[in-house]
């Protein structure tokens, strides 16, 4: 049969309508076959269009539909598409953060000990200093007048001590001459005394040589008294210069502080006064910081005090420093928590040997736990045992021969003859996954089925206290249930060594 059309301008349609031996219709059945062959025309080429758009749509889903297809392919009898993982250690949940503010090891603030005029400040904002050197320089020209002042009191103190050290000598020379003169007094009066009871002399004789004798006595007694009385001065003298000497000190020390050193080793962190500037006694100059260290100070629950302890590892993020984490230490957590908040202060530092930290910048710290992390795999990868062992591996919560919330087999989050983890408490319970054997290089890939000891479970994860190694290969997820030494297909999202998809 041949169909010949044409459309005039004006919307009207003619057709002739030839069968192959030559019948010819009659005018209203050519008028509706037309009709119904360009209703069709129209409609595929609509169909066209759809087909065309929906391909270009769905081009970015490529792996999503090998996916599908590999588990088409699976369901019709072939290889059971699989998505593998690699076993590692890791935690189930990430440790809080508590945010803080950097602050230098030490801080010191120089001031200054005396008042005067600042003549010289050789250190700015951001100078690194050393412990004893020379940061700024006060006006000592009184203070240099006052120590002169001393010195010369003290050197006065000094001769009056030597004077009086002269006199106790005198009175020592004294008393040597005035013993002497007593013994030649007391021979004397002897010798008188025994001329007397022979009668050679008068009596009026002896007794002159006897008062001449107890007088030389008077004398050796009033000498040696000098004596003391002069060592008395001397000593006097000597106080009078121990005093002056602490004072000339205490001058030279106030002169001292005309010049100002670091007491540490850091940098400078503000400059408080200018030069030209007056400062007075407890003024400060400008402060120092050792950022040898940094030490950040947070606040932690009491709840949360159970799990620190001095020594600590702890991660240190800083906003000024996006793409690094510094490892610090705890170094200090307070006896004493806030009674309102029940917050404990705990003290982190970490080292800052290039100095590039700073004080007041926004850290974030997070305390590790020293205890050794599990393996930790997705839940869809596990597999409770039900009757006689493990037949299925599902994704979700949906069943090994399933869709939606249904399986072929049961309801709700069961599959064939088995069913994905599903409980909020599973501590130290059993379960099985497959591992993976095989599937590189070309080779065929095989799965094993292996019990494991469950851990606690989060966020879509569980831990693997026992039962499976870091770096084995497990199935994380499987179009349909799998058999032990079952040959399997790998998905083309798995993941490999390297820790990349294929």
């Amino acid at each position: 049969m041949t169909i010949d059309s044409k459309f005039p301008n004006k919307g009207t349609a003619t057709a002739t309508v030839n069968s192959s031996n030559g019948y010819k219709l009659p005018a209203k059945q050519e008028t509706q076959a037309k009709r119904k062959m360009f209703c069709r025309g129209v409609g595929a080429v609509f169909l066209g269009v759809a087909l065309m758009t929906a391909g270009c749509g769905n081009l970015p889903k490529e792996a999503a539909d090998a996916q599908s297809q590999q588990k088409a392919a699976g369901t019709r009898g072939g290889p059971a598409s699989i998505e593998v993982a690699i076993a590692r250690n890791g935690k189930l949940q990430e440790e809080p953060e508590y945010t803080g503010t950097t602050v230098p090891l030490q801080e010191v603030s120089l001031r200054a000990q005396v008042e005067g005029r600042v003549l010289a400040l050789n250190v700015d904002v951001g100078d690194t200093v050393r412990k004893g050197q020379a940061i700024a320089r006060i006006d000592d020209a009184l203070l240099r007048t006052a120590l002169n002042a001393d010195v010369a009191e003290l050197a006065a103190l000094r001769a009056e001590v030597a004077r009086a050290q002269n006199q106790v000598s005198n009175a020592k020379a004294q008393v040597e001459q005035a013993r002497l003169e007593l013994g030649q007094s007391q021979s004397d009066s002897q010798r008188q005394q025994r001329l007397f009871r022979e009668g050679a002399i008068a009596a009026q004789t002896a007794e002159q040589t006897r008062t001449t004798a107890r007088t030389a006595a008077q004398a050796l007694r009033a000498a040696t008294e000098q004596v003391q009385t002069e060592q008395q001065a001397v000593a006097a003298a000597q106080e009078r210069v121990s005093a002056q000497q602490a004072v000339v000190a205490q001058a030279q020390e106030q002169l001292s502080y005309a010049q100002l050193t670091s007491p540490i080793s850091g940098i400078v962190t503000q400059k408080i006064t200018e030069e030209g500037n007056l400062v007075q006694p407890n003024g400060e100059v400008l402060k120092i910081g050792d950022f040898s260290r940094v030490h950040i100070n947070v606040e932690v629950s009491e709840l949360a005090l159970a799990n620190l302890r001095v020594g600590q590892s702890a991660g240190v993020r800083l906003d000024a420093f996006p793409d690094q984490t510094f490892r610090g230490q705890v170094t200090r957590i307070s006896p004493a928590a806030d009674p309102t908040a029940r917050l404990v202060p705990i003290e982190v530092t970490i080292p800052n040997s290039n100095g590039r930290i700073g004080s007041g910048l926004l850290a974030r710290v997070s305390f590790e736990d020293d205890a050794s992390r599990a393996v930790v795999v997705p839940e869809t990868a596990i597999v409770r045992d039900q009757g006689s062992g493990v037949r299925g591996q599902g994704a979700g919560e949906q069943g090994s021969r399933g869709a939606g919330e249904q399986g072929s087999r049961g309801a709700g989050k069961q599959g064939n003859r088995g069913e994905i983890l599903n409980s909020k408490s599973i501590q130290n319970q059993t379960g099985t996954l497959f591992v993976v054997n095989g599937g590189e290089g070309g080779s065929k890939a095989t799965v094993t089925a292996r019990a494991v000891t469950l851990g606690e479970r989060a966020n879509g994860n569980v831990e693997i206290l026992s039962g499976l190694k870091p770096g084995e290969r497990f199935v994380a997820q499987s179009g349909r249930p799998l058999k032990n030494g079952e040959t399997v297909g790998i998905s083309i999202i798995s993941e490999t060594a390297q820790g990349e998809q294929q």
